[in-house]
């Protein structure tokens, strides 16, 4: 998430596509009324009238999965319009802050060329070569060539003007169903935010990561909000609406496989040393304008090498890097492919700490089926959930089930200190307000007990392999059975100087030679000495509620919006809702990341009245408001590009292959519509190449075709229940609001069928069956496209055979594929067919 959540507010023109904020994301809605209440107008573009599009001005209709033609379909309307209308649009932000000027390889060719493919395809392994989704450089810089009247034919721009001349409001008709007229009204009324001095926000949900193309998607919200020049400004940017509370966080901790903390890429087993390790991870550019954050990485690694083992890693032993586990290079451990792995025996043991994929998991039956193939299973949550309890669901005999199970009863949020980090990077303090029941315990201290318990066992153990990898960490949190102080935790995650002992100020002050620790370099900053502090911190100790957390920087909270040093009004500050004391945002407490986009060459905002960063003075001057993102001079005295964590500064419109850390996407350098894995058309409008040629498939066998299942499903959430449910399902007041599974479908839909509302009905397909309670209603449409009419039903997923409300869940139904970039699940765009029960 660029922005921030009190951000929203300085909105003029909000785009929610692929979410319904105010059903699921109630807290970032009320931001959306706040702006809203100032002028800004709020576009909804949904495949169902939600309740957020019941409060928008322009409600537009979308059929799953086609979010890349819907977009697409927008960009060329805004690339037309800004050759008509250049005065319209902010070209120096677009000449000078994206790479709409580079000039791509000649060799290069894309889907108006390949009919639908790019350069590079392998049929045979489902790959592309990527060696010419490259820059021309200069033979003798190597600095990537620029055409800054954007009229060379290899440039950016227009490669991106070809790549989407096809997606035409026809085109969009044909593919996405949305009506020619609404589509333009969306088109031109978004395409306003691109005047200088005017913000449009992007912000999407799980509508848009839960699709075979999703990072694609989610790739043509930056190109369009890059042409519009909305990323870095007040009010602008692309903005995440997680899940849950702490989705960020989890993230920024590597709760990922490709990743360790701070985004760190994963050591493979080719990476014999750390050196091998660096080299293959860092980028590099002799762009002297370029800051390429991401060369920094040698530094990260080995204070995070020293935050893990301490006095055991060392210059001599490489920093103990050989005690690091190293997956192997080209295998898949996402969740599809683990639950894959189970079922074949692969995989003996498995622990789920307050997740339950036995609802949650795509393919549900296949992942229940699995779990059967565990020697022992772990489950860590309030309640027993459908997963803890896989041995025990219907149609399953117990005692033909050797799986081990061990449940161990968790704390909830309210009885736990801790930290979590929301979307728009806020990391805030929590503070115990209740003892938990029973035997119930926080993850904290069952983590910290069992590895007190695995270290003994190594200890006993001379012949344990890696024995002295785990006898080496630095784990000192608490006696076994004792409360672990969370602080303790976060103060090794900001790390350490080590000559002083003194907890570290910012990440900039890391070292590759082993005299800083730090667990999470985009954290290092959040918990500092008192000495530290800021002065305005210094004269406002009253901003921590509790003393004992002074220089916990999550904890503060200070209400007044003031910037970054305690500017006021009077100081010249102009308040845009920053509230730069309130919590502690990563990285340095940035608020806006790429802010240095917010202002021109000068350092002057394009927004004056909603300035994120301004420069006052001359060479020798300094920026006032937000924390500047690479901190340097304005353009104009030296300073650098604005996008500093891509090797060549500039936002990308075009992702070009420039190595391992920077490599394009797996399916194209830009974004292109194919059909879902299972799609109501028999083929794709738009080319001869129907689905993603690189999407990841596990169950070929299992697909739905539209001549046995011609219905479109796609699953969501209601306010009542929280995800996989085991929360929620055991609240009764809950389950009283919210009590069945229930499937919503069309007024017409349901007359073709012989449903009536409230009629018990079947959803079925290839993978399952499952019932639900029909809603039938307006809210859906059937989707007219070029004469072809296509149903589509809506299913929430949170029910299981768990709790005090049971019932189905939709991921029964889902199919076993995946992004090809992250593997995420398809659970927004699947076939089925509907019956009454």
């Amino acid at each position: 998430m660029t922005n921030h959540w009190n951000d929203v507010a300085n909105s003029d023109y909000i785009m929610v596509i692929a979410g319904n904020p105010a059903e699921n994301h109630p807290a970032a809605y009320g931001h959306i009324t706040d702006a809203m209440e100032r002028g800004a107008k709020l576009i909804v573009v949904d495949p169902r009238f939600t309740r957020s599009a019941s409060k928008a001005h322009i409600y537009c209709p979308i059929r799953s999965g086609t979010d890349v033609a819907f977009i697409g379909g927008v960009i060329k309307w805004v690339m037309d319009d800004m050759q008509a209308n250049p005065g319209n649009y902010n070209m120096t932000y677009v000449t000078e802050y994206t790479n709409a000027a580079f000039l791509v390889n000649p060799d290069y060719q894309g889907p108006p060329d390949l009919d639908g493919l790019f350069a590079g395809y392998d049929a045979e392994k489902r790959t592309y070569g990527k060696t010419k989704w490259t820059y021309q450089t200069d033979s003798v810089t190597g600095i990537p060539l620029k055409d800054k009247t954007l009229q060379d034919s290899n440039c950016v721009f227009q490669i991106l003007k070809k790549h989407f001349a096809r997606y035409t409001p026809e085109m969009v008709n044909k593919i996405a169903g949305t009506p020619v007229e609404k589509f333009l009204e969306v088109a031109r009324t978004f395409a306003e935010s691109g005047a200088v001095g005017k913000a449009g926000n992007i912000m999407y949900a799980m509508g848009a990561t839960h699709h075979t193309n999703g990072v694609q998607i989610i790739r043509s919200y930056a190109i369009l909000q890059l042409l519009l020049g909305n990323v870095g400004v007040a009010g602008g940017g692309i903005q995440a609406m997680r899940g849950e509370s702490n989705v960020q966080g989890s993230t920024d901790q590597a709760l990922l496989s490709h990743i360790i903390p701070g985004y760190l890429n994963v050591p493979l087993h080719t990476d014999v040393t750390l050196q091998t390790y660096i080299d293959r991870t860092t980028p590099k550019t002799s762009d002297p304008l370029s800051l390429n954050w991401w060369k920094n990485p040698p530094k990260y690694i080995k204070s995070l090498l020293k935050a893990w083992w301490g006095s055991a890693a060392t210059v001599d032993n490489d920093f103990a890097f050989h005690y690091m586990p190293k997956p192997k290079s080209g295998k898949n451990y996402t969740h599809i492919a683990l639950f894959e792995a189970m079922e074949k025996g692969e995989v003996k043991g498995l622990m789920c700490w307050g997740q339950n994929p036995a609802v949650g998991s795509p393919n549900a039956n296949q992942t229940r089926g699995a779990l059967e193939k565990l020697e022992w299973l772990v489950c860590t949550d309030l309640w027993e959930t459908e997963t803890s309890i896989f041995w025990k669901r219907p149609d399953v005999d117990p005692s033909t089930i050797n799986t081990e199970v061990f449940q161990l009863p968790a704390s909830g949020s309210f009885e736990k200190e801790g930290s979590v980090t929301n979307s728009g990077r806020w990391m805030q303090w929590r503070y115990k307000c209740a003892d938990a029941p029973g035997e119930a315990r926080a993850d904290l201290e069952m983590l910290n007990d069992l590895m007190l318990k695995v270290r003994k066992l190594y200890e006993d153990d001379i012949a344990a392999p890696n024995r002295d990898g785990v006898l080496g960490l630095t784990w000192d949190y608490a006696p076994y059975g004792e409360p672990v102080d969370p602080q303790k935790v976060v103060k090794e995650m900001n790390g350490y100087d080590l000559a002083t002992s003194k907890l570290m100020t910012s990440f900039a002050n890391l070292k590759d030679d082993g005299t800083t620790s730090c667990g999470n370099w985009v954290y290092c900053g959040c918990c500092v000495e008192q000495e530290s502090l800021d002065a305005f911190e210094k004269a406002h100790l009253d901003m921590w509620p509790d003393t004992n957390h002074i220089g916990n920087r999550a904890a503060r909270r200070y209400e007044a919006d003031v910037g970054n040093g305690g500017y006021d009004a009077a100081a010249g500050y102009k308040p845009i809702g920053l509230y730069s004391y309130y919590a502690w945002s990563w990285p340095v407490n940035r608020r806006i990341v790429y802010n240095r986009a917010a202002v021109d060459l000068n350092g002057q905002p394009w927004d004056q009245d909603h300035p994120v960063i301004t420069w006052v003075g001359d060479t020798t001057g300094s920026w006032k408001g937000d924390v500047p993102d690479g901190g340097g001079k304005a353009m104009v005295y030296g300073g650098h590009q604005p996008f500093i964590m891509r090797s060549e500064g500039h936002g990308c419109l075009f992702t070009a292959n420039l190595g391992t850390r920077e490599a394009s996407l797996a399916d194209g350098p830009l974004p292109e519509h194919y059909e879902p894995w299972e799609s109501p058309l028999v083929a794709n409008p738009l080319s001869g190449t129907k689905n993603d040629p690189v999407i990841k498939i596990w169950r070929p066998d299992e697909q739905s075709t539209p001549d046995k299942y011609p219905i479109v499903a796609s699953t969501y959430r209601v306010v009542e229940h929280w995800q996989a449910g085991q929360m929620t399902r055991n609240l009764p007041w809950l389950v009283e609001q919210m009590p069945n599974m229930f499937v919503e479908l069309s007024e017409e839909l349901a007359e073709e069928k012989g449903i009536a509302n409230g009629d018990e009905v079947r959803v079925w397909n290839t993978r399952g069956e499952i019932g639900a309670v029909a809603v039938v209603t307006k809210r859906l449409k059937p989707f007219q496209m070029n004469g072809t009419t296509v149903h589509q039903i809506g299913m929430p997923w949170h029910w299981g055979y768990a709790g005090l409300s049971t019932g189905d869940s939709a991921n029964v139904l889902t199919p076993s594929v995946g992004d090809p970039n992250t593997t995420i699940p398809e659970y927004k765009a699947f076939l089925c067919d509907i019956r009454r029960a």
